[in-house]
Order: C-alpha cells, then sequence, then structure tokens
C-alpha cells in the first residue's frame, strides 16, 4: 500500500461568504519525492465546509487504496470523523441536542471516501509556520480571492 501525505485547509471571506480550500500531495516513488497541489472553492460557503472539501477532495484524487497520513488544523474535522460521525449515526444524524447535523451531506461523501483508505488523522495548529499548512493555506485565501474579484 502506498504511503501519502495529505495537508488540507480551507478559508472563507465571512462565514458563510466566499470559500476556498487547499490540499497538498506528498508521496515517494522510486526514491523521488512528489508533491501535487488541489484548490478550488465555492461562492457562498463556510469554513468547515471548505476544510471538509479540501478533505474530500485530497483523498478522491488518489487512484487507489493507500496509507494515507492527514494533517488538519481543524479539529472539527479530526473530531468530527474520528469521534462524533458515529454517534451521528445512530442517532439519525442528530446531535446530542437533538438537532440535525451540520453539513450532513458533506460528511457523508467524507465518510465514503475514507473507507477505500487506511487513514491516520493528525492536528497541527494552524498559522504556526508549518510549511505545508501554510501553503494550503495560501491555495485556499488564493481561491478565496479569485472568486471575490470574478
Amino acid at each position: 500500500m502506498k504511503k501519502v501525505h495529505l495537508y488540507t485547509d480551507g478559508a472563507c471571506s465571512g462565514n458563510p461568504g466566499p470559500g476556498g480550500w487547499g490540499a497538498v500531495l506528498e508521496f515517494t516513488h522510486e526514491g523521488h519525492v512528489y508533491t501535487k497541489e488541489l484548490q478550488g472553492g465555492e461562492v457562498n460557503s463556510t469554513n468547515n465546509r471548505m476544510e471538509m472539501r479540501a478533505v474530500i477532495e485530497g483523498l478522491k484524487i488518489l487512484k487507489e487504496p493507500c496509507e494515507v497520513i492527514l494533517t488538519t488544523d481543524s479539529s472539527y474535522v479530526k473530531d468530527g470523523i474520528t469521534k462524533w460521525v458515529y454517534a451521528w449515526q445512530r442517532n439519525g444524524w442528530q446531535t446530542s441536542a437533538k438537532k440535525p447535523v451540520k453539513n450532513k451531506e458533506i460528511w457523508l461523501e467524507m465518510l465514503e471516501q475514507t473507507k477505500r483508505h487506511k487513514i491516520t488523522w493528525k492536528w497541527i495548529k494552524g498559522h504556526s509556520g508549518h510549511p505545508q499548512n501554510e501553503r494550503c493555506d495560501k491555495l485556499a485565501t488564493d481561491w478565496v480571492k479569485k472568486i471575490k474579484t470574478a
């Protein structure tokens, strides 16, 4: 199973507002390190939705099952997919306060993408100088700027 490092970040100007996401994949093949960058966005989104979209798109591009070390600065994403989602499923996609789970359709999409891979989830503090996280942030914020000037 190939090993891939996936770094993700999302950004929004206003919440909701124009949103962008960025992902950086790094992998080694035959002794060479390769990097692939992805970015995208939505005209009207939220920061959490963009954080989730970065993860989904980063996993979706992988053509075969991989061992993925996924690094995010979003505790919402990490805790949501590793802890909360199972309780939500048991509770009919309701929170402990009996309210509908926000972003259900994106959580379902993320769950589907995670099934193919063996994922180790890592959280890092955002804007703390981590090179790949800073790059993801730039990809995301550049996309927001692009939307705002369109």
